[in-house]
């Protein structure tokens, strides 16, 4: 994991305003053993305080367990698990998938990806599980936030270059006056695409994470409270172009979405298996540029089935306009309070 090695730490910029992690930043947290939570959520203090913990840390290295699936509406159950042999646990409240082809890839298996010269496994363990472990606090009470103004949080995820941005302007003035709509933006450096968010009419806060390489929960937490969301807005995350460390950080979105380009290869999904397992939708863009690339659709589809046979997928041009009405129609639905299983909604790819 990147920040083992202190990517970022103290250069985060909103809108060109120095953030530090030890900013004010207060999330109350009070977690229940019925499986509700509340949540208070405050930006002038620093402090939490908790009933019980609700972090999960599994040592057995063929079971993992993940906090970042469709936690945004009450419908949706608020845990995934996955698990290296063929069991299942039955929890009430959590939701399940068995990747497929299993017993060939190895990833979603929480921490300790990372290797550090002069640090054992075991301590890198730790280090990993504590930084997670602060960053699921935040994305709880951020989360918590959004559910309490019915505020539609999705996290765009994907490589640089990908047209993330181009899709996203495409969808903020196609969807203009449908829902009120707000934009966080993060790169590393400028703000040159927060400024053509806020040409299409939607306001937008820009991150700068200097050396960092993804957003975490606590920034987002305090880019939300500048923008002053209405209630019921639809808000759009555009992460850092990255297709390894967002995977790993919830911000308290209701879905990942992961957008892939034509332009970068087929084989994305099963070189970056966490990303893909993590996201709900993957928005294949660029697919005008089909006619002059040697990109295969089908295995692509193929892949990414194989590593999260639930995800959605979706081809499109957010040039052309081509598989748009779908992605927006997707974000119509699963915008509800009340909404369908993820596997029952769009079947547009079989």
């Amino acid at each position: 994991m990147c920040t083992v090695c202190g990517c970022g730490q103290g250069e985060m910029r909103i809108d060109g305003q120095a953030h530090e992690h030890g900013d004010e930043h207060e999330h109350h947290h009070h977690h229940h053993h019925d499986g509700s939570h509340q949540h208070g959520h405050d930006h002038h203090d620093h402090d939490h305080d908790h009933d019980h913990d609700h972090d999960h840390h599994h040592h057995n290295p063929g079971h993992s367990h993940s906090h970042n699936r469709s936690h945004g509406q009450a419908s949706e159950p608020g845990h995934s698990h996955s698990h290296a042999d063929s069991t299942q646990d039955q929890h009430p409240g959590h939701h399940h998938r068995q990747p497929l082809d299993h017993e060939h890839h190895h990833y979603e298996r929480g921490p300790a990806h990372a290797h550090a010269p002069g640090i054992n496994q075991s301590r890198m363990i730790r280090i990993e599980q504590d930084i997670l472990s602060k960053n699921n606090e935040f994305a709880a009470g951020n989360r918590s936030l959004f559910q309490a103004r019915d505020i539609f949080a999705l996290n765009l995820v994907s490589s640089p270059g990908s047209g993330k941005t181009e899709l996203l302007t495409r969808t903020l003035t196609d969807l203009a006056g449908e829902f009120p709509m707000a934009v966080i933006e993060g790169d590393q450096e400028t703000s040159q695409d927060a400024d053509r968010i806020r040409a299409t009419g939607a306001p937008a806060v820009q991150i700068n994470t200097g050396k960092g390489c993804h957003l975490d929960a606590h920034v987002v937490g305090h880019a939300t409270h500048s923008l002053s969301l209405d209630r019921g807005s639809l808000l759009f995350i555009e992460n850092v172009g990255n297709l390894v460390c967002p995977a790993e950080f919830d911000l308290g979105e209701a879905h990942k979405v992961v957008i892939l380009s034509v332009t970068e290869g087929e084989d994305k999904p099963i070189k970056y298996p966490d990303m893909f397992y993590a996201a709900d939708v993957l928005l294949i863009n660029k697919i005008d540029l089909l006619p002059y690339l040697k990109f295969d659709l089908e295995r692509c589809i193929e892949y990414a089935r194989r590593v999260n046979h639930l995800i959605e997928i979706v081809p499109v041009s957010a040039t052309t306009g081509e598989g748009m009405e779908i992605w927006y129609q997707w974000i119509r639905e699963h915008r509800q309070p009340l909404k369908p299983p993820l596997n029952q909604s769009l079947n547009h790819v079989s």
